[in-house]
């Protein structure tokens, strides 16, 4: 399934290209490990004494400029870093940069899709020692390690502790649909009394938050409650274009909950900033997001955190079936190494990264949760200590949607998810929707 899905993608990416007028024949080939067989432009490190790391997560810009600093201090080896972020196509940057003959050492790939952009241009890195110290890598159809894990996210329900408290409710007890109604009921009826703007804090804007509910929502009905390699509904709609109603239909009623007692500011015309202030200022008990927010409540929100009482937060699962006990972890992106720039040095800075030094900075700077068995630091996130919790009982699913094709979320599901949530459709439209639009999306 996966080798057919990289086919489909390449030819994909090649007729885009087409289209736009480039020429395929300088442009990027599509997925694996193997060889390349066309002379591709080189990495250009003529200008500098060592490396370009491309990432793709801005809000660790800082953190990274500073390893590669400490890097250079304890080596004599430079790292040059490009930090891109704000909505930045990074593949199509990626592409471009490549035609133009600067590509760079190491890349962001967020899962298959986009690694498969890249056939024959990544290097096979399961010689290197920080593979024996991880279960987070990427590991392509072939069983080649391709994509190094610099960090673990966590998709669940994110919580106010506090306000929970003052309600009397315990997020341990909620455990399926009828306890989730319940709480969410009550803390409504509560609004006044706790100070807050709403139950729960949930934006289903198709252009703004797409990749939230097309990608991050839609991926608890793929993977919920499931083991980690358990790719029953994801092989389900790539392979077939089907969904499982007696699985989707409860999925639905929750997502059908979050549009009730969602903020109306926030439901269909709020964004990101604003669906993740509101709930570090207080306004909400709950909130649709992952752990990643949590650096954004101690640094860029850090006022309104502090003045709502830098509150303590936890996660549930998004139990829209009773007994779904699991978070979703993984790696949101993977960095590659491209095969035809500095491989060795790039090699021994990603080895660097997963060791003591390293990981210092990026687990206790960037507030990232290490994927190394070996490392002893904790971030200071306020989400870190339930990640660790799911983690360490194994309660965690994987992340599939990573996967499915990339323009799925932003071209299809997202735009099924706000019609819901304007009310132009209902629970069983939603359903009918998705049911008739996947076979589009993923064929």
């Amino acid at each position: 399934m996966k080798k057919t899905l990289a086919l489909v993608l390449a030819l994909v990416m090649i007729v885009a290209l087409a289209a736009c007028g480039v020429s395929t024949e300088s442009a990027a080939p599509a997925a694996s490990s193997g060889d390349s067989q066309a002379a591709a432009p080189a990495a250009d490190t003529s200008a500098k004494n060592g490396i370009t790391l491309f990432n793709g997560k801005i809000e660790i810009a800082g953190a990274l400029d500073h390893a590669a600093k400490v890097y250079e201090e304890q080596t004599g080896k430079h790292v040059e870093v490009n930090s891109v972020g704000g909505g930045v196509d990074l593949q199509s940057e990626l592409k471009q940069r490549y035609q133009a003959g600067n590509m760079p050492d190491i890349f962001t790939c967020e899962g298959t899709p986009d690694f498969s952009n890249w056939v024959g241009k990544v290097v096979d890195m399961s010689d290197q020692a920080w593979v024996s110290d991880t279960e987070a890598e990427f590991v392509d159809d072939t069983g080649a390690v391709i994509g190094f894990p610099y960090t673990t996210e966590a998709i669940g329900l994110a919580y106010n502790k506090s306000i929970l408290d003052k309600a009397g409710i315990d997020p341990a007890s909620i455990t399926g649909p009828a306890s989730m109604k319940a709480a969410f009921e009550k803390l409504d009826s509560m609004k006044d009394e706790l100070g807050i703007t709403a139950v729960v804090g949930y934006c289903a804007n198709a252009k703004e938050l797409y990749w939230s509910t097309g990608n991050h929502m839609f991926s608890n009905y793929l993977d919920a409650g499931l083991a980690r390699d358990d790719d029953t509904y994801f092989d389900l709609m790539m392979n077939e274009g089907k969904l499982d109603l007696d699985r989707f239909t409860p999925f639905a009623e929750m997502v059908g909950l979050f549009n009730q007692y969602s903020d109306p500011a926030l439901l269909v015309s709020g964004n990101y900033d604003l669906q993740v202030s509101g709930f570090a200022s207080g306004k909400y008990a709950f909130v649709t997001q992952g752990s990643w927010i949590g650096a954004s409540l101690t640094d860029q929100y850090k006022d309104l955190y502090a003045a709502a009482g830098n509150f303590e937060c936890g996660m549930i699962p998004y139990a829209f079936i009773e007994g779904i006990d699991t978070i979703l972890t993984n790696p949101p992106s993977h960095w590659a190494v491209y095969n035809e720039g500095n491989v060795a040095e790039a090699e021994a800075f990603l080895q660097w990264l997963a060791g003591p030094d390293g990981q210092q900075i990026l687990v206790q700077e960037a507030g990232l949760n290490s994927p190394y068995k070996s490392c002893t630091v904790v971030a200071n996130d306020p989400f870190a200590p339930t990640v660790a919790d799911f983690t360490a009982r194994g309660k965690t699913s994987g992340w599939h949607f990573l996967e499915q094709p990339a323009n799925m979320a932003e071209d299809f599901t997202g735009a099924i998810f706000q019609d819901y949530a304007m009310g132009t459709i209902d629970t069983q439209g939603f359903i009918d929707d998705m049911v008739a639009t996947i076979p589009q999306a993923v064929k």
